[in-house]
């Protein structure tokens, strides 16, 4: 069996060494020597008989203070209750109703401490793989980023009309560093003249020709017909942006477009269908608009795109950091008070 000492045990197997210590005491064997045999420690086995005598129950207790000083007040459960509970919010998940709830000074809480009041009152509900490659083909070589407009995505994904078979595409520009949609267009063709009016309005949009040739963005895209076409390739050549090509069937390799167009088609808000483009092109706008500054995205720490964009990002963290930290002293200071309130002979006992 091994060395006891150090591992967990359960309640039914504490009382049963417990009472092969007791037999081999009455047999002249001391509690410590059976410890030593066992591989036990001795301290631990007391503790055991402590809490035994005063009518505890051998079973591990939850870790952690029972009443931590920085545990959540009562209005601050509330405010996380009703906000869920809001139409407005429905949709969110746990962690982006968190953010949103920082950015509006609702209230001050960690993921985790929302996720277990949610929980507790039973509205942690619903709100809201790539085939294998031929082994031959070599990954892009991907490039620490450090700004935007180092590396951008871009991809064509189906859009569903009311007509069975027939689609419409949407084109979408994206900048890996901060995830802002660049650019993106819907059309009835898959076609690379569109392909490079979407790259070419990425340029104007972000002033990439007035940078200098080495410091201008690196594009990658799959290796679909749009992508490897000579027009295309001309443009990167053109303007000294270097373009990397994912592997076939390996859609790890461009992650960032697949998950927007996932981001996209799973908003609470998306129709599933369109009537023609101008239908599409006035829901993406709106889209879009809500994307790049309002969607608090999970992967840049739960700022938006544009913040993202603009160098933001590290000043908000930092900024939410400070104010959870201030919020949990205060939480400290207030749980002391109530403590004191209803236990005053406690008083002396608080550090």
């Amino acid at each position: 069996m091994g060395a006891i000492s150090g591992r967990r045990l359960n309640e039914q197997t504490k009382e049963e060494i417990l009472v092969v210590i007791a037999q081999s005491q009455q047999a002249g064997v001391s509690a410590r020597r059976s410890c030593a045999l066992l591989m036990l420690s001795y301290r631990r086995v007391v503790r055991w008989q402590q809490r035994r005598h005063q009518g505890h129950g051998l079973a591990d207790a939850a870790p952690g203070p029972r009443h931590p000083s920085h545990r959540l007040l009562g209005d601050e459960i509330a405010s996380i209750t009703a906000m869920a509970r809001s139409s407005e919010y429905v949709d969110l998940a746990h962690r982006a109703m968190t953010i949103t709830a920082w950015e509006k000074g609702l209230f001050f809480a960690s993921f985790s401490s929302v996720y277990r009041v949610l929980k507790e009152h039973e509205l942690m509900t619903a709100r809201g793989a790539g085939g294998a490659h031929n082994g031959r083909s070599l990954a892009p070589v991907r490039k620490p980023l450090t700004g935007p407009n180092q590396r951008w995505c871009w991809d064509i994904s189906y859009v569903s009309t009311f007509e069975k078979g027939i689609y419409l595409y949407l084109y979408l520009l994206l900048d890996e560093y901060s995830r802002k949609a660049i650019q993106w267009r819907i059309s009835w063709q898959q076609d690379a003249g569109q392909a490079r009016e979407l790259l070419e309005g990425g340029l104007l949009a972000e002033n990439i020709l007035e940078l200098p040739e080495d410091q201008r963005p690196e594009v990658i895209n799959d290796r679909g017909r749009q992508m490897k076409a000579k027009p295309i390739q001309r443009l990167c050549e053109d303007h000294q942006m270097p373009q990397l090509f994912a592997r076939p069937r390996t859609p790890n390799d461009n992650p960032f477009i697949e998950s927007a167009f996932s981001t996209v088609k799973r908003a609470p808000e998306y129709p599933g269908h369109f009537r023609d483009d101008a239908d599409a092109a006035a829901y993406f706008e709106r889209y879009f608009d809500w994307y790049n500054h309002q969607h608090y995205h999970s992967g840049i720490d739960y700022v938006t795109p544009h913040q993202a964009h603009q160098g933001q990002r590290a000043d908000i963290v930092a900024r939410r950091a400070r104010q959870h930290q201030a919020q949990r002293q205060r939480r400290r200071v207030e749980n002391q008070k109530i403590a004191i309130n209803h236990h005053p002979a406690a008083a002396a006992l608080v550090v």
